[in-house]
């Protein structure tokens, strides 16, 4: 089992429009509203990838009833969500349809008591024990303390559980300095870590700080990855147009994926590339085509050296 955890999980409503255009109303062509949250958005890939996965972090109010039925409606995926006094955020999207662009609306989520936070801490130390890795995923809501996900990690850490960190800012320093196998910043969450605006020598740094391995995501650049058996570039093999929504979440999961089934590096980095790239692609933000992500797969272009370390 994967273990997934995202502390601020979201109800994702996604609103298309024929154009978007500002101090003006719009007609709605379509609705729709998914489980969210980036853990969230990792367990419905790993899922459609035949992985059984459990779920955890909070859930709270009516907000938070919807996000478990939809969840409870997802194949594969086991809900271990932990209840919450105040209510689940909702997140927007509004997709312009003449563009493709999309405009993202992220409410900040409900505050965690101390209690709740300690409940979850005892819910987390007894699922562990099942898991063959976990991902913390995403922002912290209030109230949690800024050094959450470090205390996690050296939690896995003294279990033996291997494990991936994707969040930014304040938690994902904190985070590597508790030494996590994996990290997966974008460019921006790379630089404001390390101080380099050189991808490169950012993931090395990154590495010194504490991570095992470093995977950073370039958007349509691909991937770049620094990890004790050597450095890797995956390109995905076209300039892909659509929506980015969910696309860092798929690599996450094509990581994850690679880990338990012990694939090499550069297999592992083809796959969270490939996924990415038909995630953009598919219509639903967070959603691939199985097709499309398997036509995508043989042609990432993976290159790079293996560490004579």
């Amino acid at each position: 089992m994967i273990l997934t955890v995202t502390l601020n999980t979201a109800l994702d409503i996604t609103y298309r429009v024929r154009s978007l255009r500002p101090h003006t109303s719009h007609r709605v062509s379509e609705v729709t509203e998914r489980p969210g949250g980036k853990g969230v958005n990792v367990a419905r890939v790993l899922a459609a990838l035949g992985h059984e996965v459990t779920v955890t972090g909070f859930t709270g109010g009516a907000t938070g009833r919807v996000v478990r039925e939809k969840l409870a409606a997802v194949p594969g995926v086991v809900d271990a969500l932990v209840p919450l006094s105040g209510a689940t955020r909702r997140t927007i999207a509004v997709v312009d349809e003449r563009t493709g662009d999309t405009t993202q609306l992220n409410e900040p989520g409900p505050t965690v008591l101390p209690s709740e936070w300690s409940a979850f801490q005892e819910a987390y130390e007894d699922l562990l024990p099942a898991a063959s890795a976990v991902a913390l995923c995403g922002s912290l809501p209030p109230g949690v303390p800024v050094g959450a996900y470090a205390g996690l990690i050296r939690t896995a850490r003294s279990a033996g559980i291997p494990l991936l960190l994707d969040t930014s800012g304040e938690p994902l320093r904190r985070g590597v300095a508790a030494r996590p196998d994996i990290i997966k910043p974008n460019a921006d969450e790379l630089a404001e870590l390390t101080g380099s605006h050189e991808p490169l020598r950012a993931t090395q740094d990154a590495r010194r700080r504490g991570a095992g391995a470093v995977v950073a995501s370039l958007g349509p650049e691909g991937l770049l990855a620094a990890t004790r058996e050597g450095r890797w570039r995956a390109t995905p093999p076209t300039s892909l147009r659509g929506n980015p929504t969910g696309a860092g979440d798929a690599v996450v999961a094509g990581l994850l994926s690679g880990l338990v089934e012990h694939l090499p590096w550069p297999d592992r980095l083809a796959r969270a590339t490939a996924l990415a790239a038909a995630t953009v692609q598919a219509p639903v933000a967070g959603e691939f085509d199985r097709g499309v992500y398997e036509g995508l797969l043989g042609r990432v272009t993976v290159s790079g050296e293996v560490s004579a370390a």
